[in-house]
């Protein structure tokens, strides 16, 4: 198929990582007399991590659709070198991080941690043990879609059902322990949205120009969502527990619908962040948003950590906590980009940035000059390229550049 490069997904990283600093932020910072205030909240904001397993798969698949076997080590040793060097090295960097105020008993007892870390993924790190799992199984669900073309509605509805299912059983903790200590890891935990982004990635064009021409349907459908999963929580909260869910943890069941519409909205906003009237300051934000999200991803604990370490948390007794949220992730943001920034400018920027390194000359942006055409000669082989269509280049020469697949014009993700 036809690959061509996806800005409006591109513009859906940094709107994803806002949501991934919004949880952390609320799960750190609000404090315990709004206990049911946060939790209303952060059953909202944990579709980040559905969102981008849904994107990570739907970028994955669409460059990879027409992968045969023989590209099958290309495949394992790029996805390594996108996802596990990083995710080993910020586990080391993590764990010497938080070493000072760790006080463990002894040597053993330190590396038995850092062992526990490598393999559940320290905090956010988890994301990438889930993706990585995926990898693993990919070939498998690249070809089932294969076999299924047409009959692609029908796995979508399988999906859906073991998706409820495993969330209902998840509540009433009827999965098999091993499942149940490892449920945040294990892929099986999302796959809706695994399978649901390959789905997609097959019908590219169709559900790009169904969701841009039912935009206002979407947004009210997903408003609705949003209010029945929170009719459902403060149930919960009085008492009343349901099928669909009891509390704010993640895999709720009431939370699906919204998580779905809540990711076509995400999609959408892409679409408005990069339309063509937007101005070149908006279209440079979104672009370096969307380049270091990646190193947001990895990165913002560090700044989380420190700020809780700093007492941060104290000024909830001078401001309401969701004005103390909101600071918190305008700062990491933007501690994020400065480091993520930096470090893509060294020689260590693939491990810590997923970004093959740039140019020192580059760390301060510039005006853009206006595109100017050049002329074709008439004995040119090639069609002149088309103003707002790039197309993607050839795979095996864009560098490591990200998690999941390829939204852009590298090796970029869903992140």
């Amino acid at each position: 198929m036809a690959r061509r490069r996806l800005d409006q997904v591109d513009a859906m990283r940094p709107i994803k990582q806002a949501g991934v600093v919004s949880t952390h932020a609320v799960l750190y910072f609000a404090p315990a007399a709004a206990g049911v205030g946060s939790g209303a909240a952060l059953l909202l904001l944990h579709v980040s991590r559905e969102g981008f397993f849904f994107i990570s798969a739907c970028m994955l698949t669409y460059a990879y659709a027409d992968m045969r076997v023989g590209g099958l080590r290309r495949f394992y040793r790029r996805r390594f070198v996108s996802v596990g060097i990083p995710y080993l090295c910020w586990t080391v960097i993590y764990f010497l991080y938080l070493l000072p105020r760790s006080h463990y008993a002894s040597v053993a007892a330190a590396l038995e941690r850092l062992a526990g870390m490598a393999e559940t993924g320290y905090y956010q790190l988890y994301f990438l043990v889930v993706i990585m799992e995926f990898y693993l199984v990919f070939p498998l669900v690249l070809m089932l879609l294969r076999r299924t073309r047409g009959r692609h509605g029908l796995v979508i509805a399988a999906a859906v059902a073991a998706q409820v299912t495993i969330g209902i059983l998840t509540q009433w903790n009827l999965l098999p322990p091993l499942m149940r200590h490892y449920a945040e890891q294990d892929a099986l935990s999302y796959v809706l949205y695994l399978i649901g982004g390959g789905v997609v990635a097959f019908h590219l064009d169709e559900v790009d120009a169904w969701v841009r021409g039912h935009a206002r349907l979407i947004v009210a459908l997903t408003v609705a969502a949003a209010l029945a999963a929170e009719g459902i929580y403060f149930l919960a909260q009085d008492g009343v527990t349901t099928v669909l869910g009891s509390g704010n943890e993640p895999f709720q069941p009431s939370v699906i619908a919204f998580n779905v519409g809540a990711v076509t909205c995400g999609y959408l906003a892409g679409v408005a962040l990069v339309h063509p009237w937007r101005s070149r300051r908006t279209r440079a934000m979104v672009r370096t948003g969307s380049d270091d999200a990646y190193g947001i991803y990895l990165s913002q604990m560090l700044f989380i950590t420190g700020l809780i370490w700093l007492g941060w948390g104290r000024l909830n007794s001078v401001m309401p906590w969701p004005v103390l949220c909101l600071l918190t992730v305008v700062i990491v943001f933007a501690c994020c980009i400065t480091l993520t920034s930096l470090l893509a400018r060294t020689p260590l920027a693939v491990p810590l940035t997923g970004r093959t390194q740039q140019p020192w000359s580059t760390l301060l942006p510039r005006r853009p000059e206006p595109p100017q055409r050049e002329a074709v000669p008439a004995t040119a082989d090639l069609p002149a390229p088309q103003p707002g269509s790039p197309e993607l280049p050839d795979i095996a020469r864009s560098g490591p550049a990200a998690l999941a697949g390829m939204s852009t014009i590298n090796d970029q993700n869903g992140l």
